[in-house]
This record gives C-alpha cells, sequence and structure tokens, in this order.
C-alpha cells in the first residue's frame, strides 16, 4: 500500500446465511450488518453468492444482475460507510458468472471499482458450477481507496498462481469470497477437514509474497449442504489474525498493520525474486502451454527409459498406507462438532428452508430413530417433535419398551398408533397367504402412511432415520423407511450412529442391543446382511473412497466379506433414484430442468 495508507486497516470477515433466491431479504442482511459494524470497519468482506445463494442450479438465469444494478440495489450509503465486497451471480455481456464485486462508498452511494468472475468453477463431487455459469478470463490487482486490492473467489485461491498473478500486480491485500460446504467431521479436529484445509492454502501465498489474505465464508445449510463459515485472515507472516465461529453469523474484526508487509519483505523478498525470474517464468509457462506431451516424451527419451511407464511402487511401500484390515479409525468422528452440525442442520432445514416448527419421527425402539429424536429435540425443543411408536402384532415387545424409554428420556411428544387392524385388515380380504417378509414390508409401508398422515395432523415434517451403511446395502423398505424429506442420518456410517448415540446419552439399552429392522421376529440386520456393521462399514468406506475389491482382497481384507458387500452395494443403487423417467425432451425434470430443492 501506499505510504498514505499507514493506518491500521479494520476490516470485518462477515459470515451470512442468505435465504435462497431471497434476493430482496439478503440486502436488508446486508444493510442490517453494514448498519451495525459499519461504523467500526473501512471495509466489510461478505462471502461468495451471499446475495441469493450458493447451490441455485439453473435458477441462477433468473437471480443474476450487472454490479451497477448491485450498487443500485444496496441503496444509500450512510455516512461513514465502510467499502464492501459482495459476492452474487452476474448477467454481463450476455453471459452469467459466479461474481464478487468491491463496492467503494462515496458521495451516499456505492460505486463498483471491480468486479472478479470466478476462473475456476468446481465441477466435481456435489459441486456442477460449470454447468450453470461461464469461468472468467482475468484476474488483476486495483486501486482503492483503501489501498491495492485483489479478489479472488472460493477455488480460484487454491491454485498458486492466482494470488502470484495479484501479488506481482501490487496488490498487497487479498480478498476472497467463498462458500465452502464442510465434509470431514473427523475425530482429532476442531473443525470439518474441509475447513481445516484451507489454512495451509492461504498461509501459502501470504508468506511467499508479504501480502494480506482475507476469507469470508458462507454459513447455513442448503438442501444438506452444510456450511461451517470458519472465516479467516492470515498476515504476511503467516499468522493468524482472527477467525470467525462455525456455523454462526456476524461479524469477526481483523486488523490490518500495513507495516507487517515491510517488515515480511525485508525479512523474506521472496516476491522480489519472484520479480526477477518473471521473464524465465513467462518463457516456461508459454512453453508448458504449447506441448507439454513432447517435452514429457523427450525426457522420457533422455532418461533412456524408452517412454515406458515409470516404476511401480514396491507392494511392500503400497501396503503401508490406505485400508487395513481391523482398521476403522478412520470412521471415528468429533461427535460434538458432528452434533452441533446436525442440529444445525435440522434447524435450517425445519424452520429456515421449509417454514415448519415442528417434527414427526416414527419412534422404533431403535438406535437410529433414537438419536434422530435426540438431535431433533436438542434443535427444536421437545415440545416440538413428536415420536410416533406404530407397532404391528410382530413387533417385539422389548421395542416398545425401548421406544418409551427414548422418548422419556427426551421429553419429547409421544403417541402410540397400533397399526395391526389396518394391516391384517388388507392381508385377510386381500393376501391371506403373504409371506412373512412381505408382511413386514407392508406394516413399514403403513407405518410411513400413517406418518405423513400425522404430519399432516400436527403441521410437522416427517424427519428421517436411515442410516448410510442401510442405505448402501438397500438394507430398508423402499418408499417407506427412506421417504421422509429430511433425514439427519444418511450419511452416517452405522457403527457413526452408535458412537453417536452414546455421546448423546441414548440409554445403554438401546445401544447395545443388535441392530434389527423388526420387520420378521427373531430377526436381526446381521442375518440378513451376512454380516455385521463393524466388518462392513469399513469396507464400505474404502469403495466409496475408490478402492476395488480386488485392491482390498490384496491388503489381506477378508475376501467373502468384500464380496457381500461389493454385491449389494452393486445390486442396490436404483433404490437410491428418484422414479427412472423416459427422456423425450430438452427440459426433463431432474435431467435438464434443475431447481435447488429450497428455493
Amino acid at each position: 500500500m501506499s505510504p498514505s495508507h499507514s493506518s491500521p486497516l479494520v476490516a470485518g470477515l462477515v459470515q451470512l446465511k442468505p435465504r435462497k433466491g431471497d434476493v430482496r431479504a439478503n440486502l436488508d442482511s446486508i444493510g442490517s450488518l453494514v448498519a451495525e459494524a459499519g461504523s467500526d470497519h473501512d471495509l466489510l468482506v461478505f462471502p461468495e453468492t451471499c446475495l441469493t445463494g450458493y447451490f441455485l442450479q439453473g435458477a441462477v438465469a433468473e437471480l443474476a444482475f450487472g454490479a451497477d444494478e448491485v450498487a443500485d440495489m444496496l441503496g444509500r450509503a450512510p455516512d461513514g460507510a465502510p467499502d464492501l465486497v459482495v459476492g452474487f451471480y452476474e448477467r454481463h455481456r450476455r453471459r452469467i458468472y459466479n461474481s464478487v464485486a468491491y463496492f467503494s462508498a462515496s458521495g451516499g452511494r456505492y460505486l463498483p471499482l471491480h468486479v472478479h468472475r470466478k476462473m475456476f468453477l468446481p465441477t466435481y463431487g456435489l459441486f456442477d458450477e460449470a454447468r450453470f455459469v461461464k469461468p472468467g478470463r482475468e484476474v488483476r490487482a486495483f486501486d482503492t481507496p483503501l489501498g491495492r486490492m485483489g479478489m479472488l473467489i472460493c477455488e480460484d485461491i487454491w491454485h498458486s498462481l492466482t494470488p502470484a498473478v495479484l501479488a506481482l500486480d501490487g496488490a498487497e491485500v487479498i480478498l476472497v469470497s467463498s462458500a465452502s460446504p464442510a465434509r470431514g467431521f473427523l475425530a482429532g479436529s476442531d473443525r470439518p477437514a474441509s475447513i481445516r484445509r484451507w489454512d495451509p492454502i492461504l498461509e501459502g501465498p501470504a508468506m511467499e509474497h508479504g501480502v494480506f489474505v482475507l476469507v469470508s465464508q458462507l454459513v447455513g445449510s442448503e438442501g444438506g449442504k452444510l456450511f461451517a463459515g470458519g472465516s479467516v485472515a492470515i498476515a504476511p507472516d503467516g499468522t493468524t489474525l482472527a477467525r470467525a465461529p462455525l456455523f454462526e453469523e456476524g461479524v469477526v474484526t481483523a486488523v490490518l498493520d500495513r507495516a507487517a508487509i515491510d517488515r515480511h519483505r525485508f525479512e523474506s523478498p521472496l516476491l522480489s525474486d519472484l520479480e526477477q525470474q518473471l521473464p524465465n517464468l513467462r518463457d516456461a509457462l508459454a512453453r508448458a502451454g504449447r506441448g507439454r506431451g513432447r517435452d514429457a516424451a523427450a525426457a522420457a527419451r533422455d532418461s533412456g527409459s524408452g517412454g515406458g511407464a515409470a516404476p511401480a511402487r514396491s507392494h511392500r511401500a503400497a501396503a503401508t498406507h490406505g485400508p487395513i484390515p481391523g482398521d476403522a479409525s478412520m470412521l471415528d468422528l468429533n461427535l460434538e462438532l458432528t452434533e452441533r452440525a446436525l442440529v444445525e442442520f435440522i434447524r435450517e432445514e425445519i424452520v429456515r428452508r421449509r417454514g415448519f416448527e415442528k417434527v414427526v419421527i416414527g419412534v422404533s425402539g431403535g438406535v437410529d430413530s433414537a438419536v434422530s429424536l435426540c438431535l431433533a429435540v436438542r434443535a427444536l425443543g421437545p415440545e416440538n417433535v413428536t415420536g410416533l411408536r406404530l407397532p404391528y402384532a410382530t413387533s417385539s415387545p422389548e421395542s416398545l419398551e425401548h421406544a418409551a424409554m427414548v422418548l422419556e428420556a427426551t421429553g419429547a411428544v409421544g403417541r402410540t398408533l397400533d397399526i395391526t387392524a389396518s394391516v391384517d385388515g388388507y392381508i385377510a380380504r386381500h393376501e391371506p397367504d403373504i409371506s412373512p417378509l412381505r408382511r413386514g414390508n407392508l406394516a413399514a409401508r403403513f407405518r410411513a402412511l400413517t406418518i405423513f398422515d400425522q404430519s399432516a395432523l400436527l403441521r410437522a415434517l416427517p424427519l428421517g432415520t436411515g442410516n448410510k451403511s442401510e442405505r448402501l446395502f438397500g438394507y430398508y423398505t423402499w418408499h417407506a423407511d427412506d421417504s421422509p424429506p429430511v433425514n439427519p442420518l444418511g450419511d452416517l456410517f452405522k457403527t457413526q450412529v452408535w458412537a453417536l448415540a452414546r455421546h448423546l446419552g441414548v440409554p445403554s439399552e438401546i445401544v447395545e442391543k443388535p441392530a434389527s429392522a423388526d420387520l420378521v421376529q427373531g430377526i436381526h440386520d446381521h442375518d440378513e446382511l451376512g454380516i455385521s456393521y463393524h466388518d462392513a462399514d469399513p469396507i464400505l468406506h474404502w469403495f466409496l473412497r475408490g478402492y476395488s475389491p480386488a485392491d482390498l482382497v490384496r491388503r489381506g481384507f477378508d475376501e467373502s466379506q468384500v464380496d457381500i458387500v461389493w454385491s449389494r452395494l452393486n445390486a442396490t443403487h436404483w433404490k437410491r433414484e428418484l422414479p427412472t423417467v423416459a427422456v423425450l425432451s430438452s427440459t426433463a425434470i431432474g435431467e435438464s430442468y434443475l431447481r435447488p430443492v429450497d428455493y
């Protein structure tokens, strides 16, 4: 920054829970934060897509604006208002971008000084950005009344070239707006793994180039994707100046001592070294862009390898990493953080997104429904949670007792509706020779009918209880156990549900008993699956991480267990899909016509 900007820069990192698609409400939230925090800050940095929410899918076309339009929508800039960095979907030259704009407060208005359009669009896993927006094609620094800045969006800073370009262009503060979903609630970490990973990514360019790096993260839940927050400000020497709490809206303040740039660059003149070598690096980059494959082939010839593949690692070296038989530590969770995330998920998805205040849950006496009940009570209060006991004639008496036990322990509202007469009425009239398995599935589906009818009566949304292991095995009654629209446990393996149950204080009688769907008397899950969850869950985990059955067998896993898990996993994909529809148009629902679930 120039000598005239020697005083500290006070920046606020804003964590915001945008209302999906409700631009007016989100602008009001921005205005309220400016009114509350503005006089104490020179700059407020808002998250990526804070005007609309992130997962808009095909709705981006309806909610994209020009930077001048956003400036007008922000309204009057109060006296002493801070500059603003705002993320939004932008319509520019007949294209739509994921953009962030810097607005300077001047003369009672917000003036857009610079717009950065996201260059790196994640299109993998749970992301599908490149399908809906175009990538930006430029990254550059710009001058502001507060000094020379650079802006990036989320994945942009995960690539080392972009912050390097900004530093070479004179940026001394890099402002990053982000919407990074939380993944990896692992034991031994106080933050989700995906959020913790940001620290070394930010510290690298800060220390290499002697710049401040500020990141503002979105918070809340969008269709089950949890934004945890954890906004952070990093100084030029890599120290953390400020860090925002998880899952909470608000502003965390970072005071940027501009002299720290000079001190760090004197001690570590890496940016100067980079500037000196820039002409050579330009040539190298151009050469790499022209023909990486040709250079690789030439290198192989020079090395005498004849262009063959590199030598494979020894089996001994490969076996020291990854899957190990009997090791399930990769499934260990930070249970306190997991509880907090799931309580937040229920509040967000039930109340904020769908407008309900209550939930209704089928309480079977098993560990899954007990955990969902506990989480719902902590999220919404016991008076807003109704647990239904729905016994059939063949149900275990123990199940009724355990359901009553967890209802009493949580204080939730309880009701018992015996479904025997209803199910048997159908059987007696139409299917007197029904098999025990069909009868069990019929009872399960009638429970779902009852839950949804009670949902309408109570104006309460049904809350699901199915875990990840059962879902991957297809071990549930289709259009019964999987029918509730919101499910807090669907991404937890059964063994993780047991661990969470102990953490939540679910009665030990429920946690320790053998798992059973209680559809057929005396039959437990292990009997039908042919494998215990303790053996199956690690195998499922490694399959989902890309390992093949042969990989696991080579590493010492029991071949028969691997075969059981693999065959069940691959035979039940159809149960995890919506109805298969013949695609006859270019606007097929779920294929071309895509909308976020809560927009």
